[in-house]
């Protein structure tokens, strides 16, 4: 899991096309933006990191942690034998003093979260967004990113073009969202190694 701090704003993709809630300060009522061509990359802050793909994940802990864990040596007989919880105490101990300094700490990464439209507002005309952590398989590991204070009350308030669309399908179906998240990794929890609590084994 990837700790991320200095939220800088969240983009809204809806019906799989990229829209953005800008928030600067960190209170979640904010316009849609649209994305051309559904490009996520027009909404992106200048020179963040797009996290979405196993590929672009591995590249970023590559660059922070060298090489892949040995999963299968750290867990060894499994949770219950004595030495376990010491062998992953000291797999972060070691990956938290190999990375200090690296530029990739500074890096600042956009990564996906999932949700969904909920409660309509009439009077902002919005929508109040539920919203959780995706996990993604990777080489080395299941990966799910972790946000730092993200609004309590994120609300997303479709253009007039959009309202009444997103309006109606509302009524009939939750609407499917996803949220961009850009800010860079606090170093001193940037990444933790554990294991699955519901496949034995998996990193």
């Amino acid at each position: 899991m990837a700790a991320i701090s200095s939220i800088i704003w969240c983009a809204l993709i809806v019906f799989g096309f990229p829209v953005a809630a800008l928030s600067g300060d960190l209170p979640g009522v904010r316009p849609l933006l649209r994305a051309g061509n559904g490009d996520l990359s027009s909404l992106l802050p200048k020179e963040s990191r797009l996290l979405t793909a196993p590929d672009a994940i591995e590249a970023f802990l590559a660059a922070l942690d060298g090489q892949l864990p040995d999963w299968a040596t750290v867990y060894g007989a499994g949770h219950h034998e004595p030495e376990f919880g010491e062998r992953l105490f000291q797999l972060n101990r070691d990956r938290d003093a190999g990375r200090n300094g690296k530029e990739a700490l500074r890096w600042p990464v956009t990564f996906l979260w999932t949700g969904r439209l909920s409660t309509y507002d009439p009077v902002s005309r919005g929508f109040t967004v539920a919203l959780g952590p995706d996990s993604i398989r990777t080489r080395w590991g299941t990966v799910r990113f972790k946000a730092e204070e993200l609004p309590g009350n994120l609300m997303a308030v479709p253009d007039a073009d959009a309202h009444d669309r997103i309006l109606r399908r509302q009524a009939d179906s939750p609407v499917e969202i996803q949220v961009l998240i850009t800010g860079r990794v606090i170093p001193e929890e940037s990444i933790i190694y554990d294991f699955s609590h519901d496949q034995e084994g998996r990193g």
